[in-house]
Protein backbone atom coordinates (compact mmCIF):
# COMPACT_ATOMS: atom_id res chain seq x y z
CA UNK A 1 0.00 0.00 0.00
CA UNK A 2 1.16 3.52 -1.00
CA UNK A 3 0.61 6.39 0.88
CA UNK A 4 0.93 9.98 0.23
CA UNK A 5 1.34 12.62 3.12
CA UNK A 6 0.84 16.21 1.89
CA UNK A 7 2.02 19.10 3.81
CA UNK A 8 2.11 22.77 3.30
CA UNK A 9 -1.36 24.34 3.09
CA UNK A 10 -2.58 27.26 4.64
CA UNK A 11 -3.50 30.79 4.27
CA UNK A 12 -2.03 34.11 2.23
CA UNK A 13 -2.43 36.95 1.18
CA UNK A 14 -3.56 37.25 -2.73
CA UNK A 15 0.33 37.91 -4.25
CA UNK A 16 1.88 35.70 -1.77
CA UNK A 17 3.50 32.22 -1.89
CA UNK A 18 3.46 28.40 -0.30
CA UNK A 19 5.29 25.53 -1.13
CA UNK A 20 3.45 21.87 -1.38
CA UNK A 21 5.22 19.16 -0.25
CA UNK A 22 3.86 15.40 -0.95
CA UNK A 23 5.98 12.69 0.11
CA UNK A 24 5.18 8.70 -0.78
CA UNK A 25 5.51 6.02 1.60
CA UNK A 26 7.46 3.66 -1.71
CA UNK A 27 10.57 1.72 -1.23
CA UNK A 28 11.99 -0.16 -4.45
CA UNK A 29 9.69 1.00 -7.10
CA UNK A 30 10.22 4.12 -8.98
CA UNK A 31 7.63 6.36 -9.68
CA UNK A 32 5.93 7.02 -13.30
CA UNK A 33 4.36 10.24 -12.61
CA UNK A 34 4.00 12.46 -9.55
CA UNK A 35 1.44 15.41 -9.74
CA UNK A 36 -1.10 17.58 -8.54
CA UNK A 37 -4.82 18.63 -8.94
CA UNK A 38 -7.36 20.81 -6.94
CA UNK A 39 -10.53 20.98 -6.48
CA UNK A 40 -12.32 24.43 -5.91
CA UNK A 41 -15.34 24.59 -4.07
CA UNK A 42 -18.56 24.30 -6.76
CA UNK A 43 -15.99 23.40 -9.15
CA UNK A 44 -14.74 20.33 -10.96
CA UNK A 45 -11.56 19.06 -10.04
CA UNK A 46 -8.44 20.44 -12.06
CA UNK A 47 -5.43 18.74 -13.51
CA UNK A 48 -2.96 21.51 -12.19
CA UNK A 49 0.98 19.89 -12.40
CA UNK A 50 2.55 16.97 -13.68
CA UNK A 51 6.07 15.77 -13.58
CA UNK A 52 7.59 12.32 -14.60
CA UNK A 53 10.70 10.56 -13.62
CA UNK A 54 12.57 12.22 -15.97
CA UNK A 55 11.33 15.56 -14.96
CA UNK A 56 9.38 16.24 -17.92
CA UNK A 57 6.50 18.89 -16.80
CA UNK A 58 2.68 19.68 -17.58
CA UNK A 59 1.47 22.82 -16.11
CA UNK A 60 -2.56 23.87 -16.40
CA UNK A 61 -3.06 27.41 -18.42
CA UNK A 62 -4.07 29.35 -15.25
CA UNK A 63 -1.19 28.15 -13.26
CA UNK A 64 1.80 28.48 -15.58
CA UNK A 65 4.37 31.23 -15.28
CA UNK A 66 3.23 31.00 -11.25
CA UNK A 67 3.46 27.35 -10.11
CA UNK A 68 6.51 25.52 -10.32
CA UNK A 69 6.60 21.30 -9.79
CA UNK A 70 9.44 19.77 -8.87
CA UNK A 71 10.71 16.13 -7.46
CA UNK A 72 12.97 14.87 -5.53
CA UNK A 73 13.48 11.02 -6.49
CA UNK A 74 15.09 9.22 -3.91
CA UNK A 75 12.72 10.94 -1.59
CA UNK A 76 9.87 9.94 -3.37
CA UNK A 77 8.56 13.67 -3.00
CA UNK A 78 6.84 16.00 -5.20
CA UNK A 79 6.64 19.60 -4.67
CA UNK A 80 4.90 22.57 -5.95
CA UNK A 81 6.10 25.98 -5.52
CA UNK A 82 3.05 28.82 -5.82
CA UNK A 83 4.29 32.11 -6.53
CA UNK A 84 1.65 35.43 -7.21
CA UNK A 85 -1.40 33.26 -5.68
CA UNK A 86 -4.52 34.62 -6.65
CA UNK A 87 -7.71 34.00 -5.15
CA UNK A 88 -9.40 31.84 -7.61
CA UNK A 89 -6.16 29.52 -6.44
CA UNK A 90 -8.20 28.42 -3.33
CA UNK A 91 -9.04 25.37 -3.38
CA UNK A 92 -8.21 22.18 -1.64
CA UNK A 93 -4.69 20.37 -3.34
CA UNK A 94 -4.86 16.92 -3.66
CA UNK A 95 -1.59 15.23 -4.81
CA UNK A 96 -1.26 11.53 -6.75
CA UNK A 97 1.05 9.40 -7.77
CA UNK A 98 1.02 6.61 -10.52
CA UNK A 99 3.14 3.23 -9.75
CA UNK A 100 3.23 0.35 -11.95
CA UNK A 101 -0.20 1.65 -13.42
CA UNK A 102 -1.73 2.17 -9.98
CA UNK A 103 -2.62 6.01 -8.91
CA UNK A 104 -2.45 7.03 -5.41
CA UNK A 105 -3.86 10.30 -3.67
CA UNK A 106 -3.08 12.37 -1.01
CA UNK A 107 -5.33 13.44 1.69
CA UNK A 108 -5.93 16.53 -0.15
CA UNK A 109 -4.32 20.20 2.06
CA UNK A 110 -6.33 23.02 1.94
CA UNK A 111 -4.83 26.67 0.05
CA UNK A 112 -6.86 29.64 0.90
CA UNK A 113 -5.80 33.00 -0.63
CA UNK A 114 -7.48 35.89 0.48
CA UNK A 115 -7.90 38.78 -0.99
Amino acid sequence: QVQLVESGGGLVQAGGSLRLSCAASVRGFSINVMGWYRRAPGKQRELVATITSVDSTNYADSVKGRFTISRDNPKNTVYLQMNSLKPEDTAVYYCYAVLRSNVYWGQGTQVTVSS
